[in-house]
């Protein structure tokens, strides 16, 4: 190993120091002690000011702004990134009105305590809440008070016996690397066969409740610890079939391994593993863990008031990786991620192929996050006029073309098709014969959803849960289509909570539908697992969504249903059939993420404050945005004249 460490490419070796801790083994092994790191291998103790120049973003050999863009491994893209053409400065104004630019604040090489780094940032948040003058994404500062408040009332509360076991499951499930809690593992099923597979690992897209509810509880030590870690990763080199993905991509998971030290019986080292896919079951890369991780990263901003963090060099960076990897240009005519099948919570082949919508909600979701995070200046201005650009444009394709109720039900039986026009009315050519015979019925009078996914000549007209949810979150949704899927919930609570909230999707593909679209799939049988089984984990987004909306008696339903057999089951993954009666049959049992969907929702209800920094509100002055009233072209026909009744309502 040392060996090949001092061959390896100087940008290699200097993050391959960083992702590991070296240990010397004692006689006793409860009394382990560290090795300095630098003495660790030839390489490290020859270079030892590397290890200080990762740690410190602030040096102007690291990401400095005069380094060109090809050694940042950012491209850049002749549409997406760059000005727009017309001068127009509508969409960058929209950015500027609604955000306070905070300077760039650099840690220091050595580690220091949240609590004294925080002391001067908190007291400057308070002030400004008692002005009133600063403003948060989806309420006031004030929220930020009750927030804290609320924390308080939270620790002083007695606990259930339920939550005391929730919570204690979830501190065994707590990941430490160097010593230092970086993570929770996917499940702790001791009883599991085969535990061994992925679900050790500590999973980006798992992690988000858990986080959470660290965060809600007052601990944030793991969610920090876990943003840089996992930063760090993003960087990692991965490839398959030699061939490697766009940088910025962000690992499903990764594993704390230990591994002995060369020549040494007495020392190992403590290695991060990450998984970009390369391993996974189908070998598709996670399209949504780069966008949880900024979802993520603004929620810890929110909840602690440690700005600073978000506002460092190598986190600005990681952020417009991510970015970058997504607004890339390609062949697409459309606003919306192009997926392959299994690249977010769904994660085997389920016909989501295309332009899904839960990854929609969460892009849009990053890109409302991002536009708040990103610290302005003149190498960060055009991606911000490409993240309104594309806010503007994903916002009115996902509400005009995505949405569904009766009346636009009805407007799909009577399609023409075959329109080749700019003012075709049936843009992506859909037969009305594909509207299925089960929709005819189950959609309420009052009432709607966002269909699954839309690709020329197909709708996929399931109910996906996660991606409605989100879009309410994100505001992606309009109030009167939140409104809708709540009613539809409220209204076919049988087949989407049943007795286990909540259906991952509705309905589930049967017969010749599930042996042709998921390749006659054992685990992603009718009514189980992806293919229409009921997950817990959806309760605090679900929780989320109704807070939102004013309607917080639905989730305490939902929340009180599964608090009576989450404890008795063993807090599964997920559970068989289409009521949801069953522990799913290859269900593993003390899920975490199943664990602290459990407590965040709990939490999120016993203070409604704490859901307000968590969501966003709608933002009129973005949606009057359009690029295409920035080109002078004769060709380009804006489609929002004739569907200005989803724009705002």
């Amino acid at each position: 190993m040392a060996m090949g460490l001092s061959t390896a490419k100087p940008y290699r070796r200097r993050l391959f120091l960083l992702l590991r801790c070296t240990r010397t083994v004692e006689p006793s092994p409860k009394c382990p002690h560290h090795r300095p790191l630098s003495c660790s291998s030839p390489a490290a103790a020859a270079e030892p000011t590397h290890l200080r120049r990762i740690f410190r973003p602030g040096d102007p050999n690291r990401f400095a702004p005069g380094i060109p863009d090809a050694f940042l491994g950012v491209r850049r893209f002749s549409t997406s990134v760059d000005p727009i053409s017309g001068g127009d400065k509508n969409l960058e104004r929209i950015f500027i009105q609604n955000m306070a630019v905070k300077p760039i604040v650099v840690d220091g090489v050595d580690a220091v305590p949240i609590e004294d780094e925080r002391k001067e940032e908190v007291d400057t948040v308070v002030a400004s809440a008692e002005e009133g003058k600063e403003e948060l994404c989806g309420g006031k500062v004030e929220d930020l008070d009750q927030l804290e408040g609320g924390l308080e009332v939270r620790q002083e509360k007695e606990q259930s016996e339920v939550e005391k076991e929730a919570w204690r499951l979830l501190g065994k499930a707590v990941v430490s690397y160097c010593e230092r809690p970086i993570g929770t593992v996917a499940a702790n099923d001791v009883t599991a066969a085969n535990q061994a597979l992925n679900y050790d690992q500590v999973f980006i897209r798992d992690f988000v409740p858990s986080a959470l509810a660290f965060l809600l509880k007052g601990e944030s030590e793991i969610v920090r610890n876990f943003l840089l870690h996992t930063l760090q990763l993003q960087s990692w080199e991965k490839t398959v079939d030699c061939y490697s993905p766009g940088q910025g991509l962000m690992p499903a998971s990764f594993k704390v391994r230990t591994v002995t030290l060369d020549g040494s019986n007495e020392a190992f080292e403590e290695v991060l593993d990450p998984d970009f896919g390369e391993s996974a079951i189908g070998r598709v890369a996670p399209v949504d863990s780069g966008l949880w991780w900024i979802i993520l990263l603004r929620a810890y901003g929110k909840i602690t008031g440690d700005y600073a963090l978000q506002e460092r060099v190598d986190v600005q960076t990681g952020i417009r990786l991510i970015l970058n990897l997504c607004l890339s240009d390609g062949f697409d005519m459309f606003p919306s991620l192009l997926v392959t099948d299994g690249s977010c919570m769904i994660d085997r082949r389920m016909g989501i192929h295309g332009h899904p919508l839960e990854i929609q909600a969460l892009f849009y979701s990053a890109l409302r996050c991002s536009r708040e995070m990103i610290t302005i200046n003149d190498g960060s201005k055009n991606l911000v006029r490409a993240i309104n650009n594309r806010l503007s444009a994903l916002s009115f394709h996902i509400r005009e073309y995505y949405w569904v109720d009766m009346k636009k039900i009805n407007e799909i039986y009577r399609y023409k098709t075959e329109e080749y026009s700019h003012d075709a009315i049936n843009k992506f050519n859909i037969y009305p014969e594909q509207i299925p015979s089960w929709l005819v019925e189950w959609m309420p009078d009052k009432g709607g959803y966002f269909i699954g996914n839309l690709q020329p000549a197909h709708m996929d007209f399931r109910f996906f849960s996660l991606g409605n949810f989100w879009a309410i979150v994100s505001s992606l949704a309009t109030p009167r289509q939140a409104d809708g899927i709540l009613n539809l919930i409220e209204d076919k609570w049988d087949d989407i909570v049943g007795r286990m909230p909540l259906k991952i999707c509705y309905p589930s593909l049967e017969y010749e539908e599930w042996r042709i679209i998921t390749g006659s799939d054992p685990k992603n049988t009718p009514w189980s697992y992806h293919n229409g089984g009921s997950w817990p984990t959806l309760l605090w987004q679900f929780t989320l969504a109704c807070i939102k909306m004013g309607r917080p008696e639905l989730a305490q339903r939902a929340v009180a249903v599964a608090e009576e057999r989450l404890p008795n089951d063993k807090w599964p993954e997920y559970y068989d059939t289409r009521s949801g009666r069953f522990i799913g049959k290859q269900s593993r049992l003390y899920q975490t993420w199943t664990i602290a969907g459990f407590l965040t929702a709990k939490m999120l209800l016993e203070n409604p404050a704490a859901a307000a920094v968590l969501t966003c509100d709608e933002d009129l002055e973005l949606l009057q945005g359009c690029a295409c009233c920035l080109s002078k072209n004769a060709r380009i026909k804006c489609s929002r004249l004739a569907a200005k009744s989803q724009v705002v309502v």
